[in-house]
């Protein structure tokens, strides 16, 4: 996770307290401009989640509140825990803040912030949510940046490694029994399989090197597969913890 306060844009004006509202035209102004700054630079596009900028849209409104901007104040949760409880999938998750008099400040202030720059233009990250919100006569603004992962149950994350097994020529055993114990507690199953591999990733269409490495061996025939819940994550992000059995 990258987050890197920015510099304030400058000649913010000065009024009332003001009320507070959501822009939409500004977020997906500055939506079509991260998109064309990266297209400029060679980033891929950066597709539009709505959980993201749910999350985006509750932290831009307490900053409105507070009227300083920051990444976190006293009581909020993590990026990665807001993101995460607004329905957002990632492996990983950056954010930029800022606040300026005119919604065409921010894009070219975070353009010519180093850190902000490098979170915009980030070859890795391909969703973002954006929420732009006016209060005090000033615009308050909030993007939150990620690599999103496809959300998949776990017989789905069973299914798709099995597939990629099939393909490289194993038979998968449909009871997943001893592959769901072994993934869940390291229990070593009373099978005795000839190789056991157990792992957590966000992309499980790669499969590790140690087993593939096995696989070729031709000393497999039968494969099991099992999957259950990730361990010792540290925040929201998604990972997926896969055992694989080889007879």
């Amino acid at each position: 996770m990258a987050a890197v306060i920015p510099a304030r844009a400058q000649d913010a004006q000065s009024s009332g307290q003001g009320f507070s509202q959501n822009l939409r035209g500004a977020d997906e102004q500055l939506f079509a401009q991260a998109n064309q700054s990266r297209a400029a630079a060679g980033a891929g596009p950066l597709a539009w989640d709505p959980a993201l900028a749910a999350a985006a849209l509750a932290h831009c409104r307490r900053m409105a509140a507070e009227g300083e901007i920051a990444h976190r104040y006293g009581g909020e949760p993590e990026l990665t825990d807001r993101a995460g409880a607004a329905g957002a999938h990632f492996s990983l998750i950056e954010e930029n803040v800022a606040l300026g008099s005119y919604v065409e400040m921010i894009h070219d202030g975070w353009m010519h912030s180093p850190g902000h720059r490098a979170n915009l233009l980030n070859p890795q990250v391909n969703r973002v949510g954006i929420a732009v919100v006016a209060a005090r006569g000033v615009y308050y603004a909030v993007a939150d940046y990620a690599r999103a992962v496809t959300f998949m149950s776990r017989n789905q994350v069973e299914a798709a490694v099995g597939a990629t097994l099939r393909g490289k020529g194993l038979i998968v055993l449909e009871d997943a029994t001893d592959a769901r114990a072994y993934c869940s507690n390291d229990a070593r199953p009373a099978s005795a399989p000839g190789f056991l591999m157990l792992w957590q990733d966000a992309d499980i269409t790669q499969l590790p090197r140690a087993l593939s490495e096995r696989m070729v061996t031709g000393r497999y025939r039968k494969a099991e597969v099992g999957s259950c819940p990730a361990q010792n994550v540290e925040g929201a992000f998604t990972v997926y913890r896969v055992a694989v059995l080889l007879y």
